[in-house]
């Protein structure tokens, strides 16, 4: 089998830090090699490292073999490289045009490209700009271009992260079907179905080395090399209304002019009690649940808290407001500054939104963060040298300095490993029951929103589905 592109003894270091420590891995043609491990490892560093790609400042040892634009690369966080300027029509257009072609050829690349990466409705799609899109259709979008670009390699980093059980589905199938095709792929996963159902080879990475690499049942059949989670139970609330929401009706604008996208929705949620947040991919969930947060203002109806309408706008809230509901995105990466340190950014919620002494914020700060797995040394770096999980924590941190009285949870545990996702929803439990916080968990990880929730509300083409009620349908 060909090497598409391989790297040998590879160690990346950031100010004295190995982030990768003598790595050794080949994307070969018609395989699918997949690394696990937990948030942090090494494993987007080793992926990127295929490309050619490092993180800024970083110091580079060892072998690298790879050829320009042989290697595509989907980023766990999509909307890290859509141009959120550009309609995705434009965008793909754009990439489809690179290999020539009238126009009525380049528009049948584009609709190609979006139907193998199991993207409904393309029209649609194809009008609006990237933050109108869910999580998923984002995820699925970039893939879509790595298939225009015509690579002959794939890295895939969480691909499958934020998706609903249909499309988790159609990735796997078309993840596999690049691999009978002849190219090679290589997957970058904590989701351990995932892995055994595509890879013909593990990879184990733990503190920026390989611990362990075999075939996949020869792995994953041994112990875990990821320990299981603790999942808290969901217990019957027993406060008042929070929350609640009242003949919402949001809408997009497109080229077209206004697209609703929710349609009469009505939820609730009671002090110290997790709403789960569940239906297919691009189903309104995110769009619901910015509304909330004031991320939407396009949007009729009444949002209430503790009895008290909200404004639309997130311009026009209090200060005592925007610190009552915080909202902790899925795309935790695009959420942070780059050129700041992630503890100062999580200080900073306190002295912005509830007065906080700068030295006092820092200490809450510096706490918080040791509390989600993050040491001080971590928590003092940009954005840019923490992993994906890392940084989800950091976020989930920075919105509780706030306080909140009602937190948006929006995919927060898809891009953690098992421990640490059973760590954070353990956190989440116990702050709901000692300080009555009111949760919107928008999740299609219905293992977490079984244990977690004490009601789920399902979504579908942008109406409630079924009423909130215990437990989660499977078929979500």
């Amino acid at each position: 089998m060909s090497t598409v592109a391989e790297v040998r003894d590879l160690r990346v270091e950031i100010g004295g830090r190995a982030l990768v420590d003598g790595v050794s891995l080949a994307a070969r043609a018609g395989r699918i090699t997949a690394l696990i491990g937990p948030s942090g490892s090494g494993k987007t560093t080793t992926g990127l490292a295929l490309l050619g790609e490092y993180p800024p400042g970083a110091r580079v040892e060892g072998l690298v073999r790879t050829r320009p634009g042989a290697v595509g690369y989907v980023p766990q966080h999509p909307a890290a490289v859509l141009n959120p300027a550009r309609r995705v029509g434009a965008l793909l257009g754009d990439i489809a045009a690179l290999a020539g072609g009238g126009r009525r050829e380049r528009l049948r690349r584009v609709h190609e490209a979006l139907r193998l990466a199991r993207l409904p409705d393309p029209e649609q799609v194809l009008r609006r700009f990237p933050h109108q899109l869910s999580g998923g259709q984002q995820q699925r979008v970039v893939l879509a271009q790595a298939l225009l670009l015509g690579a002959s390699a794939i890295v895939a980093d969480e691909p499958t992260t934020g998706q609903d059980a249909h499309t988790k589905a159609g990735i796997v199938a078309e993840l596999a079907a690049l691999a009978a095709r002849g190219m090679a792929v290589v997957l970058l996963s904590h989701d351990l179905d995932v892995v055994r159902e595509l890879a013909d080879e593990v990879v184990v990475m733990r503190g920026g080395r390989i611990v362990d690499r075999g075939p996949a049942d020869a792995v994953l059949d041994a112990p875990s090399p990821q320990a299981s989670p603790r999942i808290p139970r969901a217990r019957r609330p027993t406060g008042t209304v929070r929350m609640e929401v009242e003949a919402l009706t949001a809408s997009h604008r497109t080229a077209r002019g206004a697209v609703d996208v929710l349609h009469d929705v009505g939820i609730s949620v009671a002090a110290g009690e997790c709403l789960a947040l569940v239906g297919p991919s691009g189903s309104g969930k995110t769009t619901l649940g910015r509304c909330l947060a004031g991320l939407h203002a396009e949007h009729r109806g009444r949002i209430l808290l503790d009895g008290a309408p909200l404004p639309n706008s997130l311009r026009a809230r209090s200060r005592a407001q925007l610190a009552a509901v915080q909202y902790v995105f899925q795309d935790a990466r695009a959420a942070f500054d780059e050129h700041r340190p992630v503890l100062d950014q999580v200080a900073r919620t306190a002295v912005r939104l509830r007065g906080a002494d700068p030295a006092a914020a820092r200490e809450e700060a510096a706490e918080a963060l040791t509390g989600l797995g993050l040491s001080p040394s971590t928590a003092a770096r940009r954005p840019g040298a923490l992993s994906g999980g890392e940084l989800q924590r950091a976020a989930l941190a920075r919105a509780l300095l706030a306080r909140p009285r009602l937190l948006v949870c929006d995919e927060i545990t898809s891009g953690l490993d098992p421990t640490t996702r059973g760590a954070v929803l353990e956190l989440l439990a116990e702050l709901r029951e000692r300080t009555e916080l009111a949760l919107v968990f928008i999740t299609h990880d219905l293992a977490a929103a079984a244990a977690l929730a004490d009601r789920t509300a399902v979504l579908d083409a942008g109406r409630i589905a079924s009423p909130a009620e215990e437990g989660v349908s499977a078929g979500c």
